[in-house]
Parts: C-alpha cells; sequence; structure tokens
C-alpha cells in the first residue's frame, strides 16, 4: 500500500472539490486533477474547475495544463499524473488525486487492461455474421466466455470472439488474469468516493448548471478556437455551441445541460460502485 497517495471520487457536483481542499489542508497534501475536462485551459468555468480561491488554499497540479487544441487519453493523463505523485511524494507530501472521470483514474490505479484494440478489417468480417453465427464461433472459441456473456448483446459477443482472434487465445483467460490483477492492486489503495441522495445532486447539478450559465461559460465557448475532439465533448459545449448558432433558445440550452448532466452523474455513479475499493462517504 502507498500511504502517500488517496483518492477522492464521485460524481460531476458530489462536492469532490471541496473535499479534496479541506483534507489536503488537514494532512498536508497536494490536489492532482483527475478529470478528463479540467486538463484544459480555457473552459474553467464549464468544467467548474477550481477558483483562483481554491488555488491559493493549497497546491493543486494537472489543472489547465493543455492548450484546447491538443488531444489526450487516459495514457497520457497516466504518465503525468504519475509524474506528478512521485514530485509531490518526493518532498514528502500526500497526494490526493480527486475527480470524475472513471477511465482515467482506472488506467492511474491499476493500469490498462490487457485487451487488443479493435482492428478495422476483422470488425467488418465479423460484422457481416448473424448474431447466431457469432454465438456459434464464441461457443467453439472460448465455451466459458460464452458461459458468461450477454448472448443477445452483438457487440459482447462480436467483441469476445474479436478478442479470442486477435490473441489466439481465450478472452476468458485474459479477463481472469486482468480481475486477478485489480483485485491485488485494489487492495493497496486509498481513498474514498463521495454518495449524495439523488434528489440533492440534481439539485446540485441544476444549481451549478445556471451559475456556469451566469459566469462566463457561453464567452468561453463562443472565444475557444480549435478544440479537440476530445474536449467538444464536455458537457456544454455542444448545447452552448447551439445557443450561439441560434439554434435553440437560453433556457432550452439550460435544460439540456441539466439532463446530460444528470446522465453523466448517474454513469458516474455506476462505475464507482464497482470499485469496492472505495469507502463510501455519504454527504
Amino acid at each position: 500500500m502507498n500511504p502517500h497517495v488517496f483518492y477522492i471520487c464521485g460524481a460531476t457536483a458530489s462536492g469532490k472539490s471541496a473535499v479534496a481542499i479541506d483534507y489536503a489542508r488537514q494532512h498536508g497534501g497536494e490536489i492532482i486533477n483527475a478529470d478528463a475536462f479540467q486538463l484544459y485551459r480555457g473552459l474553467e468555468v464549464l468544467t467548474a474547475s477550481p477558483t483562483a480561491e481554491d488555488l491559493a488554499l493549497v497546491p493543486h497540479h494537472l489543472y489547465g495544463v493543455l492548450a484546447s487544441h491538443q488531444a489526450a487519453d487516459a495514457q497520457q493523463f497516466c504518465l503525468m499524473a504519475q509524474s506528478a505523485i512521485e514530485e509531490i511524494n518526493s518532498r514528502g507530501k500526500l497526494a490526493i488525486v480527486t475527480g470524475g472521470s472513471g477511465l482515467y483514474l482506472k488506467f492511474l490505479t491499476h493500469g490498462a487492461a490487457p485487451l487488443p484494440r479493435p482492428d478495422a478489417a476483422l470488425r467488418e468480417e465479423l460484422n457481416a455474421l448473424s448474431l447466431d453465427q457469432l454465438v456459434a464461433r464464441l461457443i467453439e472459441l472460448d465455451p466459458l466466455e460464452a458461459s458468461r456473456t450477454a448472448l443477445k448483446n452483438r457487440r459482447f459477443v462480436s467483441r469476445a470472439v474479436e478478442i479470442c482472434l486477435l490473441t489466439g487465445g481465450k478472452a476468458s483467460a485474459l479477463r481472469d488474469g486482468w480481475h486477478a490483477k485489480t483485485t491485488a492492486c485494489a487492495a493497496q489503495l486509498q481513498g474514498i468516493v463521495i454518495h449524495r441522495d439523488r434528489a440533492q445532486l440534481h439539485q446540485r447539478i441544476a444549481a451549478r448548471t445556471r451559475i456556469m450559465l451566469e459566469n462566463g461559460a457561453i464567452d468561453e465557448v463562443a472565444s475557444l478556437k480549435d478544440p479537440s475532439n476530445n474536449l467538444t465533448k464536455a458537457i456544454g459545449y455542444a448545447q452552448i455551441r447551439d445557443f450561439l448558432d441560434g439554434k435553440i433558445d437560453l433556457a432550452t440550452c439550460e435544460e439540456r445541460i441539466v439532463i446530460a448532466t444528470r446522465q453523466y452523474a448517474k454513469r458516474q455513479e455506476t462505475w464507482f460502485r464497482r470499485e469496492q475499493w472505495l469507502t463510501p462517504l455519504e454527504r
């Protein structure tokens, strides 16, 4: 166990940043961002990045470190975060990693899953098969994986077959090995996940959206030049662009952002429920 790293996770608008700042001040820690969009400069209001007042309270790392046109992925984040953790720990300080980007956190805590990248040519070949044919192929290649796959879900079946064919082995063996590794990793981790009552979380999302729109998020989107594909996926970007382009009015823009944020929060809660190494913190 590394006693010098602590994780503070949770859904958007759950209050992670405030908890992280309090924890950092109590324990002499420094905060590392684990939100995919807060890595970027230019959308600080839209992405609810820490304010200047927050940044002055404790040291923060990996906020606004990428220009809007730069691409980033979980592996790149992992390398940056590991470097920040090592630097903070080298000074005898506690690294506090906080954010809600589940995949980015998973790469940092457990590493990348040892699964092959999708192959376009093979996928085209598999797409030509019927679901029954795919199921039969999976049963032939990997009966164990077939027994625990939702066989009516074409995407799941096709991916399992693809893994078998690309690796020359069994998808079940890869998944079981990965599960054993992640279980061992989880035993070495320390962290919390913030839970809020659903109605309360929805109120916080609505309030934050209103404040965001009233305090510069629209100007941020209007001013953004040549954003990367990553950044345009930030919740609120597409909705505000539609407003700026005259496709919707401001009330509709706000409503759509609230709905999209609620949906994202629900996906985050589902993700973090699977991370059983995290200790729940009810707020």
